[in-house]
């Protein structure tokens, strides 16, 4: 017994033709997008197999910046200070000095994202006084700053691997299951969501050279690129969507930056916070492993991007490696031309912010060659063009 009428691609076709009054429907329906990922606007079936991608946690950790207010309704903390009477929490350490001294509870557990790779080198005293410490993950390999920078979802993914790989050599195969990785989300819902999932398939790929067979721990956190001064309320909205796309692409861990660009409160941090709270109890997709498999659209742009990605990380290795490439300027130039290619989209009206170049549309103050450096990798967000 069959339910619904199996629908072939003529019958879609035809009736697209017929609801958009031409015969070229293709010229309509497909998008361009600056990441050379192919989208159709119908999909019927997958090559590839819907494999189950897994995450470390159970279920995903909502993050929370420490406030004592918070304790009754976070499990998870970014800590920035030593707090000692915690107990049966998830407590992530971003300051190496508070790592080098904090006090470790039993029913705790701690998890490191404290990067080493300072001034084009990997500062291996830091990494070996990490990896000496008790903790379930020791070291982070971090690629928010490129993406607040503006680099595409390919060299996001790519950079992680090559600094990976970098770690690998100096440390051994063993420290990949010291790792996580840090990711920041961006507002392209279904591409940052197959982002995410990509770099599952990648990371479980590098760690097949060396014998093992890896799961990534994954800690995501919301962009800062595409969020303005002036427009709080869209900045929040845009937020909650990243939030959605990193739980529904299987993190182990996300955090919501202030949705306030400046003049954060207390208030603000923790509205900021409890919008996690929201979608997990509302939908509870911080409980699945991998909520997108079986969507024949986002297992496609995976796996281009897991393409693409390491073709591009194969690229760096066989030039030296990430500390090479970011030494010689090659990471700093690829970053700018792709940040550059954004920034003028936004500047046309391809990429739409709204309250910045759409309803209402403000008045340009800087140029692109005012925000951007083709020698220096440094944040820049979008709307900052018309403030």
């Amino acid at each position: 017994y069959i339910m619904f009428a199996q629908v072939t691609l003529q019958d879609w076709e035809n009736l697209v033709k017929k609801q958009l009054k031409t015969e070229d429907i293709y010229a309509v329906l497909t998008k361009e997008n600056l990441e050379g990922i192919s989208v159709k606007p119908y999909y019927a079936d997958t090559d590839f197999i819907l494999k189950n991608l897994p995450k470390v946690e159970e279920s995903t950790h909502l993050v929370a910046k420490y406030q004592d207010n918070l304790e009754e309704h976070a499990y998870a903390f970014l800590l920035e200070h030593n707090v000692e009477h915690l107990t049966e929490k998830t407590l992530f350490v971003a300051n190496k000095d508070l790592a080098g001294h904090i006090s470790l509870a039993d029913d705790n557990q701690y998890i490191s994202l404290i990067d080493v790779f300072e001034n084009q080198e990997i500062n291996t005293q830091l990494a070996e006084e990490l990896l000496s410490k008790n903790f379930k993950r020791n070291i982070a390999v971090d690629t928010t700053f490129y993406q607040n920078a503006g680099a595409s979802i390919t060299q996001q993914l790519a950079l992680a691997l090559a600094k990976a790989k970098d770690l690998s050599e100096v440390f051994g195969a063993e420290i990949l299951e010291k790792l996580v990785f840090k990711f920041a989300v961006g507002g392209n819902y279904f591409f940052e969501i197959a982002k995410i999932r990509a770099f599952k398939i990648l990371f479980n790929q590098l760690s097949k050279e060396f014998g093992l067979d890896s799961i990534p721990y994954i800690f995501t956190e919301t962009s800062l690129r595409n969020k303005a001064n002036n427009d709080e309320e869209n900045n929040l909205i845009r937020s909650t969507l990243e939030l959605s796309a990193a739980m529904i692409a299987g993190s182990d861990a996300v955090y919501s930056n202030d949705f306030k660009v400046q003049n954060s409160n207390s208030l603000s941090e923790e509205i900021s916070f409890k919008q996690q709270i929201v979608l997990a109890y509302e939908s509870i997709i911080n409980v699945f492993d991998d909520a997108a498999n079986g969507s024949y659209y986002i297992e496609e742009i995976t796996h281009q991007f897991a393409e693409n990605a390491w073709k591009l990380f194969l690229e760096i290795e066989n030039s030296g490696g990430f500390v090479e490439n970011l030494k010689s300027g090659k990471i700093a130039e690829m970053i700018y031309q792709q940040a550059i290619a954004e920034q003028n989209w936004v500047e046309e009206g391809k990429i739409k912010l709204i309250g910045v170049n759409l309803y209402p549309k403000l008045e340009k103050t800087k140029s692109v060659e005012e925000l951007y450096n083709a020698k220096e990798i440094k944040p820049v967000r979008w709307a900052e063009m018309f403030e």
